[in-house]
């Protein structure tokens, strides 16, 4: 009965990203705690994946021999984090096939996390990006700094072409605590270069996740006669038949899907693919299973 209220048309539909929030939170926390598939949820509260430079004194071998994944506890006092979303805010994000475009998605999906880490008491930072770095919200766990991440991306609007270095550069440059990093964009670049790009954030320590958002039409168009299309950035015009549609361009869309998987699993980044058509705490709990080795 809960999953038809998140639906994104129906997300949509809610006045406020706040209640948006913790529409899909809510949700998706519920998700865990009735799927016996979830009963690691506490486990992951209270584990960390290892990074190099760790303690190795830390290390839970138990569950290393269950899972052959490396652990480590992390005791009282120590279990807040620090979350860092970058939000893609470029012209291509306005882009939508139906009642949600992908910067609405994305919107949802960064305040859901922004909300859920409010509720874990974790500090949490915000750098809305096009060509360059357009809102940054200084990452902290005071007062009032779910309003203000809330607020900021609310404010996100579709602006000019994607640039990922300035972004990162400025992420580097005043971001020094390790934690969480999650970037949500449709990644219209070429797999090396965002992998290149983002890279240098794991070698600090940080946990990095990819949320790569794209609209059905992107993923598997549909088209029944000749389309002029036109890119949200540059301005450029292709017209394409229903038969390039349907082979030549599937092809490149699912080869830059599966390049930009690899070298991000390669380099140590975790990738997860949402489509605005889905339901977004079934993607999210979809990306936890995955996490967790569980798919």
């Amino acid at each position: 009965m809960l999953q038809r209220f998140l639906d994104p048309a129906t997300l949509a539909s809610i006045s406020g990203l706040d209640l948006v929030a913790k529409t899909v939170v809510d949700g998706f926390v519920a998700g865990l705690h009735r799927s016996p598939d979830f009963g690691f949820s506490q486990e992951f509260a209270e584990y960390r994946a290892y990074t190099p430079g760790d303690d190795l004194r830390h290390v839970d071998w138990n569950v290393f021999a269950r899972s052959e994944r490396v652990y480590l506890k992390r005791y009282r006092g120590e279990t807040n984090t620090q979350l860092l979303i970058l939000l893609d805010a470029s012209a291509s994000m306005g882009y939508g096939s139906h009642s949600v475009n992908k910067l609405d998605y994305a919107r949802f999906l960064s305040a859901s996390l922004c909300y859920l880490a409010h509720t874990q008491r974790d500090a949490a930072g915000l750098i809305v990006f096009d060509e360059k770095v357009e809102n940054y919200v200084v990452p902290s766990g005071r007062q009032g700094q779910l309003f203000r991440l809330l607020h900021a991306i609310e404010k996100a609007q579709p602006g000019t072409r994607t640039d990922f270095a300035k972004p990162f550069a400025h992420f580097m440059d005043l971001t020094r605590r390790r934690g969480l990093v999650v970037v949500i964009s449709d990644y219209y670049e070429r797999p090396e270069v965002i992998i290149r790009t983002v890279e240098p954030i794991r070698f600090r320590g940080n946990e990095v996740i990819l949320f790569h958002v794209l609209d059905p039409q992107e993923i598997a168009p549909h088209f029944r006669e000749p389309v002029l299309l036109t890119d949200m950035e540059t301005s450029n015009t292709l017209e394409v038949s229903p038969e390039y549609v349907r082979e030549e361009y599937r092809q490149k869309i699912d080869a830059h899907i599966e390049a930009l998987r690899d070298q991000a699993k390669r380099a140590g980044l975790d990738y997860f693919l949402m489509d605005t058509g889905r339901p977004l705490d079934e993607g999210l709990r979809e990306y936890l299973a995955v996490r967790q080795g569980r798919m």
